[in-house]
């Protein structure tokens, strides 16, 4: 969606190598430490995107999915664990904290077009979500309720 609200050209990186999915030789953890540590640091607060950077730093893990056979977070799904989506979650705290500069600051004109682009985006995710499963079907954005779900 970088495209979606600004001219910019989006973003672009360097893709991960394709290869099987079984656990690399050099890995010393087991699937089973792999999914507590997973668990452990999940309760902690930290993101998918954050526990991927530990367990590759920190314990030599390249991929979680390569070493368990599972994505993360279809793993933490199964746990139970994992409510809502992280993008969705990451642009909801977005607009929590633009609508509370906009209740301050009533005459930013340009801060409430970027508000109303980021609900679009809101929407936009909400609708994919809702059509997937992922969130339920009555599920609907109200400043108050992103801003309780967002703490």
């Amino acid at each position: 969606m970088a495209k979606l609200h600004s001219k910019k050209r989006g973003k672009s990186g360097s893709k991960r190598p394709n290869r099987k999915s079984s656990k690399p030789e050099f890995v010393e953890l087991s699937p089973e430490e792999a999914k507590d540590i997973v668990r452990k640091l999940y309760r902690q607060g930290h993101s998918t995107a954050e526990i991927g950077l530990i367990l590759r730093d920190q314990y030599g893990v390249p991929s979680f999915k390569g070493l368990t056979g599972v994505s993360m977070v279809a793993f933490l799904r199964e746990e139970k664990l994992y409510k809502y989506p992280e993008d969705l979650l990451n642009l909801l705290k977005k607009a929590v904290r633009m609508h509370h500069h906009l209740n301050q600051a009533k005459k930013d004109v340009h801060n409430k077009v970027k508000y109303q682009h980021v609900l679009s985006k809101i929407h936009r995710l909400a609708k994919y979500y809702k059509d997937k499963g992922f969130l339920p079907s009555t599920w609907k954005y109200s400043p108050e309720e992103a801003e309780a779900l967002v703490r």
